[in-house]
Protein backbone atom coordinates (compact mmCIF):
# COMPACT_ATOMS: atom_id res chain seq x y z
CA UNK A 1 0.00 0.00 0.00
CA UNK A 2 1.22 3.19 -0.94
CA UNK A 3 2.34 5.65 2.21
CA UNK A 4 1.19 8.74 0.01
CA UNK A 5 5.06 9.78 -0.70
CA UNK A 6 4.74 10.10 -4.38
CA UNK A 7 3.82 6.87 -4.73
CA UNK A 8 6.32 5.15 -2.10
CA UNK A 9 6.14 2.45 -0.44
CA UNK A 10 8.17 -1.05 0.92
CA UNK A 11 9.76 -0.95 -2.78
CA UNK A 12 10.81 2.92 -2.28
CA UNK A 13 11.82 2.24 0.99
CA UNK A 14 14.14 -0.43 0.15
CA UNK A 15 15.92 1.18 -3.41
CA UNK A 16 16.50 4.73 -2.75
CA UNK A 17 18.23 3.75 0.32
CA UNK A 18 20.18 1.53 -1.79
CA UNK A 19 20.63 3.80 -4.75
CA UNK A 20 21.73 6.65 -2.24
CA UNK A 21 24.26 4.35 -0.40
CA UNK A 22 25.79 3.46 -4.38
CA UNK A 23 25.72 8.02 -5.56
CA UNK A 24 27.95 7.92 -2.19
CA UNK A 25 30.50 4.96 -3.02
CA UNK A 26 30.48 6.19 -6.51
CA UNK A 27 31.47 10.01 -4.98
CA UNK A 28 34.06 8.63 -2.79
CA UNK A 29 35.35 6.00 -5.02
CA UNK A 30 36.25 8.56 -7.76
CA UNK A 31 39.10 10.52 -5.65
CA UNK A 32 37.26 13.57 -5.71
CA UNK A 33 39.77 16.19 -4.96
CA UNK A 34 42.35 15.29 -7.45
CA UNK A 35 39.42 14.53 -10.20
CA UNK A 36 38.48 17.99 -9.75
CA UNK A 37 41.34 19.13 -9.13
CA UNK A 38 42.93 18.19 -12.48
CA UNK A 39 39.52 18.97 -14.11
CA UNK A 40 39.90 22.75 -13.01
CA UNK A 41 43.62 22.67 -14.55
CA UNK A 42 42.60 21.53 -17.56
CA UNK A 43 39.99 24.48 -18.20
CA UNK A 44 42.37 27.01 -16.61
CA UNK A 45 44.95 25.81 -19.43
CA UNK A 46 42.35 26.08 -21.90
CA UNK A 47 41.52 29.54 -21.48
CA UNK A 48 45.63 29.66 -21.14
CA UNK A 49 45.45 28.29 -24.69
CA UNK A 50 43.02 30.74 -25.87
CA UNK A 51 40.26 27.39 -26.53
CA UNK A 52 36.56 28.90 -27.76
CA UNK A 53 34.29 27.83 -25.48
CA UNK A 54 33.16 24.79 -27.06
CA UNK A 55 36.42 23.33 -28.00
CA UNK A 56 37.71 24.40 -24.02
CA UNK A 57 34.74 22.05 -22.42
CA UNK A 58 35.24 19.37 -24.46
CA UNK A 59 38.55 18.77 -24.10
CA UNK A 60 37.86 19.70 -20.41
CA UNK A 61 34.73 17.45 -20.59
CA UNK A 62 37.57 14.48 -21.79
CA UNK A 63 40.05 14.75 -18.86
CA UNK A 64 36.68 15.09 -16.49
CA UNK A 65 35.35 11.53 -17.63
CA UNK A 66 39.15 9.74 -17.75
CA UNK A 67 39.91 10.89 -14.29
CA UNK A 68 36.66 9.11 -13.21
CA UNK A 69 37.56 5.86 -14.96
CA UNK A 70 41.44 6.06 -12.98
CA UNK A 71 39.76 6.67 -9.76
CA UNK A 72 36.54 4.44 -9.99
CA UNK A 73 39.07 1.88 -11.86
CA UNK A 74 41.71 2.23 -8.49
CA UNK A 75 39.28 1.45 -5.62
CA UNK A 76 37.25 -1.25 -7.82
CA UNK A 77 40.80 -3.42 -8.43
CA UNK A 78 41.71 -2.86 -5.03
CA UNK A 79 38.54 -3.21 -2.76
CA UNK A 80 39.49 -7.07 -2.54
CA UNK A 81 43.01 -6.45 -0.86
CA UNK A 82 41.63 -3.26 0.90
CA UNK A 83 38.94 -5.52 2.32
CA UNK A 84 41.14 -8.34 3.75
CA UNK A 85 43.55 -5.82 5.31
CA UNK A 86 41.03 -3.87 7.10
CA UNK A 87 40.77 -0.63 5.11
CA UNK A 88 37.66 0.66 7.12
CA UNK A 89 38.27 3.95 5.17
CA UNK A 90 37.65 2.84 1.65
CA UNK A 91 34.23 3.28 0.04
CA UNK A 92 34.32 -0.36 -1.14
CA UNK A 93 35.40 -1.74 1.81
CA UNK A 94 32.14 -0.34 3.94
CA UNK A 95 29.75 -0.87 0.90
CA UNK A 96 31.12 -4.10 -0.78
CA UNK A 97 28.32 -4.77 -2.58
CA UNK A 98 28.83 -1.98 -4.72
CA UNK A 99 31.41 -2.85 -6.72
CA UNK A 100 29.70 -4.20 -9.71
CA UNK A 101 28.29 -0.38 -9.66
CA UNK A 102 31.71 0.82 -9.74
CA UNK A 103 32.90 -1.06 -12.45
CA UNK A 104 30.63 -0.66 -14.66
CA UNK A 105 30.94 3.08 -13.80
CA UNK A 106 34.40 3.06 -14.75
CA UNK A 107 33.26 1.59 -17.63
CA UNK A 108 31.04 3.79 -18.88
CA UNK A 109 33.47 6.86 -17.81
CA UNK A 110 35.77 5.28 -20.37
CA UNK A 111 33.66 5.27 -23.18
CA UNK A 112 32.67 8.40 -22.65
CA UNK A 113 36.08 9.52 -21.94
CA UNK A 114 36.97 8.12 -25.57
CA UNK A 115 34.30 9.54 -27.48
CA UNK A 116 34.86 12.96 -26.34
CA UNK A 117 39.02 12.56 -26.33
CA UNK A 118 38.13 11.52 -30.17
CA UNK A 119 36.17 14.44 -31.00
CA UNK A 120 39.07 16.56 -29.52
CA UNK A 121 40.52 15.12 -32.73
CA UNK A 122 43.32 12.12 -32.94
CA UNK A 123 46.54 13.87 -31.94
CA UNK A 124 44.68 15.07 -28.66
CA UNK A 125 43.08 11.71 -28.36
CA UNK A 126 46.55 9.90 -28.34
CA UNK A 127 47.89 12.11 -25.88
CA UNK A 128 45.06 11.83 -23.30
CA UNK A 129 44.32 8.28 -23.78
CA UNK A 130 47.48 7.08 -24.22
CA UNK A 131 49.90 9.02 -22.39
CA UNK A 132 47.24 11.01 -19.51
CA UNK A 133 44.21 7.79 -18.93
CA UNK A 134 46.46 5.50 -20.29
CA UNK A 135 49.30 6.35 -17.63
CA UNK A 136 46.89 6.64 -14.95
CA UNK A 137 45.57 2.89 -15.41
CA UNK A 138 49.29 1.83 -15.49
CA UNK A 139 49.60 3.35 -12.28
CA UNK A 140 46.44 1.40 -10.85
CA UNK A 141 47.19 -2.10 -12.57
CA UNK A 142 51.35 -1.91 -11.75
CA UNK A 143 53.15 0.90 -10.95
CA UNK A 144 52.03 1.74 -7.37
CA UNK A 145 53.65 -1.10 -6.19
CA UNK A 146 56.92 -0.73 -7.49
CA UNK A 147 59.96 1.88 -7.28
CA UNK A 148 58.69 3.24 -10.51
CA UNK A 149 55.32 4.62 -9.14
CA UNK A 150 55.97 8.53 -10.05
CA UNK A 151 56.14 7.77 -13.53
CA UNK A 152 52.90 7.73 -14.32
CA UNK A 153 52.31 10.25 -12.71
CA UNK A 154 55.20 12.49 -14.52
CA UNK A 155 53.63 11.19 -17.75
CA UNK A 156 50.18 11.97 -17.47
CA UNK A 157 50.96 15.62 -15.89
CA UNK A 158 53.07 16.29 -18.88
CA UNK A 159 50.57 14.97 -21.35
CA UNK A 160 47.70 17.31 -20.12
CA UNK A 161 48.64 20.57 -21.34
CA UNK A 162 49.49 18.78 -24.54
CA UNK A 163 46.68 17.33 -24.70
CA UNK A 164 44.89 20.83 -24.15
CA UNK A 165 47.25 22.54 -26.83
CA UNK A 166 46.66 19.76 -29.50
CA UNK A 167 42.89 20.00 -29.20
CA UNK A 168 43.39 23.45 -30.43
CA UNK A 169 42.39 24.09 -34.25
CA UNK A 170 44.69 24.68 -35.35
CA UNK A 171 47.00 21.78 -34.03
CA UNK A 172 49.82 22.81 -31.55
CA UNK A 173 52.43 21.91 -29.00
CA UNK A 174 52.52 23.44 -25.87
CA UNK A 175 56.54 24.75 -24.78
CA UNK A 176 58.89 21.73 -23.10
CA UNK A 177 58.81 24.12 -20.11
CA UNK A 178 54.82 24.09 -19.72
CA UNK A 179 55.23 19.81 -20.15
CA UNK A 180 58.51 20.11 -17.56
CA UNK A 181 56.41 21.95 -14.90
CA UNK A 182 53.59 19.58 -15.36
CA UNK A 183 55.45 16.45 -15.19
CA UNK A 184 57.19 18.05 -11.85
CA UNK A 185 54.12 19.28 -10.57
CA UNK A 186 52.43 15.37 -11.01
CA UNK A 187 55.45 13.84 -9.15
CA UNK A 188 55.39 16.17 -6.42
CA UNK A 189 51.52 15.72 -6.13
CA UNK A 190 52.29 11.84 -6.56
CA UNK A 191 54.37 11.84 -3.33
CA UNK A 192 52.32 13.57 -1.07
CA UNK A 193 49.03 12.31 -1.51
CA UNK A 194 50.41 9.22 -0.58
CA UNK A 195 52.20 10.41 2.33
CA UNK A 196 48.89 10.06 5.13
CA UNK A 197 48.08 6.53 3.82
CA UNK A 198 51.74 5.26 3.83
CA UNK A 199 51.09 2.47 6.70
CA UNK A 200 47.96 1.66 5.36
CA UNK A 201 49.18 1.07 1.87
CA UNK A 202 52.55 -1.16 2.81
CA UNK A 203 49.85 -3.51 5.32
CA UNK A 204 48.07 -3.72 1.35
CA UNK A 205 51.28 -4.85 -0.33
CA UNK A 206 51.39 -1.62 -1.92
CA UNK A 207 55.24 -0.46 -1.62
CA UNK A 208 55.62 2.54 -4.26
CA UNK A 209 58.77 4.85 -4.21
CA UNK A 210 57.62 6.86 -1.54
CA UNK A 211 56.59 4.06 0.98
CA UNK A 212 61.16 3.05 0.26
CA UNK A 213 61.91 6.59 0.96
CA UNK A 214 60.00 6.78 4.30
CA UNK A 215 57.42 9.58 5.88
CA UNK A 216 59.98 12.43 6.36
CA UNK A 217 62.11 12.03 2.85
CA UNK A 218 58.84 12.46 1.16
CA UNK A 219 57.71 15.08 2.98
CA UNK A 220 60.86 17.04 2.38
CA UNK A 221 61.38 15.62 -1.37
CA UNK A 222 57.97 16.40 -2.31
CA UNK A 223 57.61 19.84 -1.34
CA UNK A 224 60.99 21.21 -3.20
CA UNK A 225 59.78 18.98 -6.38
CA UNK A 226 56.71 21.25 -6.53
CA UNK A 227 58.83 24.41 -5.85
CA UNK A 228 61.10 23.61 -8.70
CA UNK A 229 57.97 23.16 -11.07
CA UNK A 230 57.05 26.86 -10.03
CA UNK A 231 60.53 28.08 -10.54
CA UNK A 232 60.02 26.17 -14.34
CA UNK A 233 56.88 28.84 -14.56
CA UNK A 234 58.61 31.69 -14.09
CA UNK A 235 61.45 31.77 -15.33
CA UNK A 236 60.20 29.96 -18.54
CA UNK A 237 63.78 27.99 -19.86
CA UNK A 238 64.28 28.10 -23.38
CA UNK A 239 61.86 30.92 -24.40
CA UNK A 240 61.73 34.29 -24.28
CA UNK A 241 58.99 35.31 -22.05
CA UNK A 242 59.70 35.73 -18.41
CA UNK A 243 56.62 35.68 -15.85
CA UNK A 244 57.94 39.03 -14.43
CA UNK A 245 56.48 40.86 -11.19
CA UNK A 246 53.92 38.32 -10.98
CA UNK A 247 55.51 35.30 -11.67
CA UNK A 248 58.25 36.44 -8.92
CA UNK A 249 55.04 36.55 -6.47
CA UNK A 250 53.98 33.54 -7.36
CA UNK A 251 57.65 32.30 -6.20
CA UNK A 252 57.15 33.42 -2.90
CA UNK A 253 53.72 32.50 -2.32
CA UNK A 254 54.89 28.89 -3.55
CA UNK A 255 57.68 28.90 -1.23
CA UNK A 256 55.62 29.51 1.64
CA UNK A 257 53.17 26.77 0.91
CA UNK A 258 56.42 24.06 0.29
CA UNK A 259 57.58 25.31 3.77
CA UNK A 260 53.76 24.36 5.36
CA UNK A 261 54.02 21.22 3.26
CA UNK A 262 57.65 20.30 5.31
CA UNK A 263 56.19 20.91 8.47
CA UNK A 264 51.85 20.20 7.91
CA UNK A 265 50.18 16.69 9.25
CA UNK A 266 47.43 14.97 7.32
CA UNK A 267 45.83 16.10 4.22
CA UNK A 268 47.79 19.39 4.79
CA UNK A 269 50.92 18.73 2.51
CA UNK A 270 48.44 17.55 -0.72
CA UNK A 271 46.54 20.26 -0.41
CA UNK A 272 49.37 22.59 -0.07
CA UNK A 273 50.63 20.72 -3.23
CA UNK A 274 46.78 21.73 -4.90
CA UNK A 275 47.50 24.94 -4.21
CA UNK A 276 50.54 24.97 -5.24
CA UNK A 277 49.56 23.38 -8.56
CA UNK A 278 46.79 26.05 -8.88
CA UNK A 279 49.42 28.72 -8.21
CA UNK A 280 51.00 27.46 -10.71
CA UNK A 281 48.11 27.04 -13.75
CA UNK A 282 46.92 30.87 -12.96
CA UNK A 283 50.41 32.35 -13.16
CA UNK A 284 50.36 30.34 -16.52
CA UNK A 285 46.85 31.96 -17.24
CA UNK A 286 47.63 35.45 -16.63
CA UNK A 287 51.00 35.47 -18.96
CA UNK A 288 50.16 32.68 -21.54
CA UNK A 289 53.02 30.94 -23.18
CA UNK A 290 53.38 31.11 -26.92
CA UNK A 291 52.25 27.19 -28.90
CA UNK A 292 54.81 25.71 -30.57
Amino acid sequence: PSTGRFGAGPAYDRVVPRVLATVRVLALACHLPPTVGVTTMTALLAVAARHTWGTGILVTAAVFTGQLSIGWSNDAYDATRDRATGRSDKPLVQQPAARPAVWTATAVALLVCIALSLACGAPAAVAHLVFGVGAGWTYNFWAKATIWSPIPYAVAFAALPSTVWLALPPRALPPLWLMAAGALLGVGAHLLNTLPDLEGDVATGVIGLPHRMGARAVQVVAPSVLLVATVVVVLRPGSPERAGVLGWVALGAAAVLAGLAMRGRGRVPFLTAMAIAAIDVITIVLLPPTAS
